[in-house]
């Protein structure tokens, strides 16, 4: 019998007024608007806890960053959540959510329940060139794209990487001037055409409202 299936397990912990209190272990790209919304839902049973959104430009990693927090809370929560896109793992995430018996948000990133699946869909479709933004991304831009990928040490690698892109959309969470202003910046930085769509949390907000 697996130590995790033992009855000396402890009980999961319970929030003032007696339930099982719920984690989601998120991607650190999504901890703003995810507290965003468990604050705006009045849902005071669920805890988040994050995985390191750099792993972005390492999605091998991904799977097991996630299977190692669920091991480390799993003993004290009633239900865990993942709210992670499939990210670049090819399908690990998926086999190891299925492993452990762990639900996570449907689609294959952010920017698809984001935008919902079918919009995006379309979106990519129409111009499979497209580079995409979400707040965090517009905020972390410098961070995670030029930095990440090395183009502030090698500018040549930048056509490189989007030499094949023809377009950047910022897909807003929240009406923010200043980061579209840093989105478009992105979008000039990169050569690439600009557009701008408001997406709201309501793909995520959905999926959390399920742990209620």
């Amino acid at each position: 019998m697996s130590p995790a299936a033992t009855t000396s397990a402890p009980p999961p912990a319970l929030d003032p007024v007696g339930e099982a209190r719920t984690l989601l272990i998120a991607c650190g790209a999504l901890a703003r608007e995810t507290l965003a919304v468990i604050e705006a839902s009045g849902l005071r049973h669920l805890d988040i806890t994050c995985i390191s959104a750099l792993l972005h430009n390492r999605p091998e990693r991904i799977a097991e960053a996630v299977r190692a927090k669920i091991h480390e809370h799993r003993a004290q929560y009633g239900r865990i959540l993942v709210l992670y896109g499939d990210c670049g793992t090819g399908g690990m995430l998926d086999r190891v959510l299925a492993e452990e018996g762990v639900e996570r948000i449907a689609g294959p990133h952010c920017y698809s329940f984001y935008a919902g699946e079918a919009v995006f869909n379309a979106l990519a479709d129409a111009e499979p060139g497209t580079f995409y933004l979400t707040d965090f991304l517009a905020r972390q831009f410098d961070t995670l794209v030029i930095e990440g990928l090395g183009i502030d040490r090698h500018p040549e690698l930048l056509p490189m990487y989007f030499g094949n892109y023809t377009r950047l959309i910022y897909l807003a969470q929240t009406e923010d001037a200043e980061l579209q202003q840093a989105a478009q910046a992105a979008a000039t930085r990169l050569g690439l055409a600009y557009e701008y769509r408001f997406t709201g949390l309501s793909g995520l907000a959905d999926f959390v409202r399920t742990a209620a």
